[in-house]
């Protein structure tokens, strides 16, 4: 069956990088588009990034385009997102998902010093 797993999340302080990690299997990773979405505290999911079969296509939220790099190895069907300069703003559970059908379970990331 279709799984996604996150990881990467944890404790951070402000102004570090997280590598977060979407380890896909059950699907020919390869084939599809892929998007990471954040839940704050208390807030709605937010879209934060696309990226198209082959990476040709990338794009990312303006309100952290500067700082978030989403990326692919269809290799290893795993999806990344960088990100830098953490802000405690990003604190959120992480979700990576397959089209509307298909959702891990999410990472925790908390910004805080």
């Amino acid at each position: 069956q279709v799984q996604l797993v996150e990881s990467g999340g944890g404790l951070a302080q402000p102004g570090s990088s997280l590598r977060l990690a979407c380890a896909t299997s059950g699907f020919p990773f390869g084939d599809f588009p892929m998007t990471w979405v954040r839940q704050a505290p208390g807030k709605g999911l937010e879209w934060v990034s696309h990226i198209t079969s082959n990476s040709a296509d990338v794009r990312v939220a303006d309100s952290v385009k500067d700082r978030f790099i989403v990326s692919r190895d269809n290799a290893e069907n795993t999806m990344y997102l960088d990100i830098k300069r953490l802000e405690p703003e990003d604190t959120a559970v992480y979700y990576c998902a397959q089209g509307v059908g298909f959702w891990g379970r999410g990472t925790q990331v908390t910004v805080s010093s």
